[in-house]
């Protein structure tokens, strides 16, 4: 049960970190050309 335990969450870990690094960049890159875009056409 242990070593499952610890399996699982060392499957999981990674797995959630990248999706939320994904998740963060995307946001920011969304924000990003919004800003840009604002003020290249202000």
């Amino acid at each position: 049960m242990s070593t499952e335990d610890q399996s699982s969450d060392d499957d999981g870990n990674p797995k959630f970190g990248r999706l939320l690094a994904v998740l963060v960049t995307a946001v920011l890159v969304v924000v990003a050309i919004t800003f840009a875009s604002e003020a290249y056409f202000s």
